[in-house]
């Protein structure tokens, strides 16, 4: 047997593996993610290394390859957890080796650490007096400051001195030279949170709260782990649950991962955390600078941090100690990875769990289909919070038939009932949150003459107006300026059509000019710390109106915010995809969660061209069982999942013909090794955006009630796939159970 090890964890050299020989002594132990000792090198010196992959074959000449010295038995280190975990998702979704372990290998990267100089003196106040004065003798102007500096106070910040003072390095060594100074370095990680006051406050959980807790903790002391479910109304409490048990798990010594679905999310649920755990709670995201991601690794790793927060990828935080993993708002989509590996993280943390004897806790008001579905057959234990915390009260749900709106010849965005409720809620200095499911100034542009739609050439997608006068695809970032002539007929009856978060927000000052209005999407909050500022300006009641996109609407908490107004209720309704009815079933109840959760009962309105549709009926009454059991029949007659598994096989490539090539062989190769008692193949068929930055995407799509014949046929299209020359001009990615169409 041929191990390929690689010595040098790091995102440049996971590349980079060495194949060694397994001496039969060892084959038993020597598994994907073994700690081994090897002879590296010419000089021979032994270094340690990780397994992360096995074969039968040899890549190079015989008489090259070295031995393995040592199998090294409970090699604890988390690496080898890490590699496991990343041996998993590479056969659990499809993906290289190489892919999963830069997915989930996050240490040693090339950044710089921070350093914290400071300049001491070294000799007594009379030496260093001496010092100074012959050195006002000879003109060293430089050197007296800093000794004149350093008597007045022993010790200074080597910044100061270079920067203030105008110190030189040079004079800086000179000093040290002469034994008057010493310069000492300390690390200083860099501490993303700001706040570092430390609030004891107390939270007293209520009864259903307490029940939950005290059933986990119980399960969790007596060394049961367990996969659990808390299916809780919008501002039920759950993180209040949450905060309990992770402090009984940190008390008994062990560390806990809290994944949330959004950056927007990170500050607010942070500040909460911190106030309760103080200093040993820490968190990652994409916003982060690459020095303040790698030392909360480092600071995660040496144990310095007990609680990790963030979305995704803080799943792969290195603790040695794991004892619990949380995923908050459970149902998001951001949880799966939209590049190879397309992993979703509920799975991979109930796998990390099962590998580290931790337990896993999920957790929302509207649990995604797949998962609701695994708790009411047992597999995650189910609980359920039916009241808001604090005695808050659900807001009341108005409906608004646009179509009856537009009947009243009202042609505003805002129905009659939202219109009224925002001038009444602005009277009573009380706060609105607007929700609209798209971003940008407004839809796709066409002419009303011909009906020629400005289209990206990179792309196959409208490009979307922007009030800065650009047209911009949200693909792939090219822009043209707005044209005033329609390039197909010529006519001037060219416009953008739809309506965006920029020109709510217009119509907003207009319809109500003494209102302050914010607006969050992803433009508004593409800098560092732009979900902070804004959130931060809101919370601090500087704004009346918030307008914004998806974004806004999941889990912030503002005790002020009285009325929430959803513009465009269905407009996730009409996406090709069959999630859409639970998405918009989830959007609906989370923006409808937002209001009235302080002492002041809220309203929302759900404005409408569909108000007959289940998803919108169950949302305005958050009657999430009656949503799951509509929703089950639809699926099971479709073969959707979680009725049946489906995987999607996306073929891409610079020439189309390439790409349909590759995708009709695979369809064909498929129906060789799958029957269709067993499965259904659909396709080959263009994806719905069939050109994405020139490239081309077809479709295969297969389902199969059984994941494992799944994952069969998909080791056995990639086999098939190495010995043709075909899908050397294309490249090939899988999907298992896609949470958006293709």
């Amino acid at each position: 047997m041929y191990a390929d090890i690689i010595v040098d964890i790091s995102h440049e050299n996971l590349d980079k593996t060495y194949q060694y020989a397994v001496p039969a002594e060892w084959e038993k132990k020597a598994v994907v993610g073994s700690l081994v000792k090897i002879p590296f090198g010419k000089g021979e010196r032994y270094l340690k290394g990780y397994i992360v992959s096995l074969s039968e074959y040899p890549k190079i000449p015989l008489e090259k390859i070295k031995c393995v010295l040592e199998v090294v038995e409970n090699g604890l280190a988390i690496e080898s957890q890490l590699i496991k975990l990343a041996f998993w998702i590479k056969d659990n979704y499809g993906a290289t080796m190489n892919d999963a372990l830069k997915t989930v290998i996050p240490v040693k990267r090339k950044v710089k650490q921070k350093e914290n100089k400071r300049i001491i003196l070294a000799q007594k106040k009379e030496t260093a007096v001496a010092y100074l004065a012959i050195y006002q003798k000879k003109h060293h102007t430089a050197k007296v400051r800093l000794l004149e500096a350093l008597l007045a106070d022993e010790t200074l910040d080597f910044e100061m001195v270079t920067g203030k003072l105008n110190i030189s390095r040079e004079t800086i060594k000179t000093l040290e030279k002469d034994k008057l100074i010493t310069v000492k370095s300390s690390l200083v990680y860099r501490n993303p949170v700001r706040y570092e006051s430390k609030d004891q406050k107390e939270i007293i959980l209520n009864e259903s709260q307490q029940k939950i807790a005290d059933c986990m903790r119980k399960d969790y002391l007596e060394g049961i782990r367990k996969t659990y479910y808390i299916h809780g109304i919008t501002g039920s409490g759950k993180t209040e649950i949450y905060m309990d048990i992770i402090s009984s798990v940190v008390e008994q010594g062990k560390q806990v991962i809290m994944l949330i679905p959004e950056i927007s999310l990170t500050y607010q649920t942070v500040m909460r955390f911190y106030h309760r755990f103080g200093g040993r709670v820490s968190f990652l995201h994409s916003r982060l600078s690459g020095g303040e991601r790698y030392d909360q690794y480092v600071r995660a790793k040496n144990g310095e941090v007990d609680i990790m927060i963030g979305p995704r990828s803080a799943l792969f935080t290195p603790f040695e100690q794991l004892g619990l993993i949380i995923l908050d708002e459970e149902h998001e989509t951001s949880y799966k990875s939209d590049s190879p590996p397309k992993y979703h993280a509920r799975e991979v943390a109930i796998e990390r769990a099962r590998m580290t004897g931790s337990s896993v806790i999920l957790g929302s008001a509207t649990p995604s289909i797949e998962s609701y579905k695994k708790a009411l057959e047992g597999e995650y234990q189910l609980f359920h919070l039916t009241e808001r915390a604090n005695d808050a009260v659900l807001p009341k749900v108005w409906v608004a038939d646009l179509r009856e709106e537009l009947k009243n010849k009202n042609k505003s965005i805002f129905s009659r009932k939202l219109s009224e409720l925002i001038t009444d809620r602005l009277a009573k200095k009380e706060q609105i949150m607007l929700f609209i499911n798209r971003r940008g100034y407004a839809g796709f542009v066409s002419c009303r003459s011909c009906g020629y739609v400005m289209k990206c050439p990179h792309c196959d997608v409208s490009l979307t107006s922007h009030n800065n006068g650009k047209l911009i695809c949200h693909y792939c970032g090219y822009e043209v300026e707005m044209v005033k002539k329609c390039p197909g007929c010529g006519s001037n009856y060219i416009a953008a059509f739809g309506t965006g978060t920029q020109k709510v927000e217009e119509l907003v000052k207009k319809a109500f000019p003494e209102a302050r209005v914010l607006r969050m999407d992803t433009d508004t909050t593409s800098k560092k710390e732009g979900h902070e500022k804004i959130l931060a300006a809101f919370s601090n009641q500087e704004g009346d109106i918030l307008v914004g996109t998806q974004m806004i609407v999941k889990g912030h908490d503002f005790p002020n915010v009285t009325l929430v107004g959803i513009l465009a209720a269905d407009l996730s309704l009409y996406s090709s995809d069959y999630k859409a009815a639970e998405r918009t079933f989830q959007l609906l109840t989370q923006a409808s969660g937002r209001a009235g959760r302080g002492k002041k009962q809220g309203e929302v309105v759900i404005q409408t061209y569909n108000p007959e549709h289940y998803s919108v009926i169950t949302a305005s009454t958050e009657n999430y069982e009656e949503f799951y059991r509509k929703e089950m029949l639809f699926r099971s007659m479709m073969s959707y999942p979680p009725v049946e598994h489906m995987v999607a096989i996306m073929v891409s490539a610079k020439e189309e013909t390439y790409c349909f090539d590759g995708a009709r062989s695979l369809a064909e190769q498929s129906k060789l090794y799958i029957s269709e008692e067993q499965g259904k193949i659909i396709g080959p068929v263009k994806a719905s955006v069939s050109k994405v930055k020139d490239i081309y995407r077809w479709i295969v799509y297969i389902k199969c009630k059984d994941y494992e014949v799944l994952k069969k046929q998909k080791d056995q299209l990639e086999e098939y796939m190495q010995k043709q020359d075909l899908f050397r001009n294309c490249s090939v990615q899988f999907d298992f159970d896609p949470v958006h169409s293709y």
